[in-house]
């Protein structure tokens, strides 16, 4: 049974470049050279590659999810304080 995600190492090996170009093609404004962004890219589309958004977002100490908490969800509109 196949993984369900493929990991940047695995795009590396299958490039034939380093891990670290696999994550410097995928990061906005990293340098790497046209040649290497080609190989890492075509790779990338041969293998199933998605750059993994949690991940990233865990090193970069943010993220875009929004969490919300609710005790009773039979009256969601319940918005207003109790009546005293």
């Amino acid at each position: 049974m196949r993984k369900s995600f493929v990991t940047a190492a695995e795009v590396a090996a299958f490039a034939g470049v380093s891990r670290s170009a696999v994550s410097r093609t995928f990061t906005p404004g990293a340098y790497v050279s046209a040649r290497v962004r080609a190989r890492v890219s075509e790779a990338a589309v041969q293998v199933g590659y998605r750059v993994n958004r949690l991940a990233r977002n865990l090193i970069q100490d943010q993220s875009s999810l929004v969490g919300i908490i609710a005790a009773n969800l039979e009256t969601p509109f319940n918005g207003a304080p109790w009546p005293r």
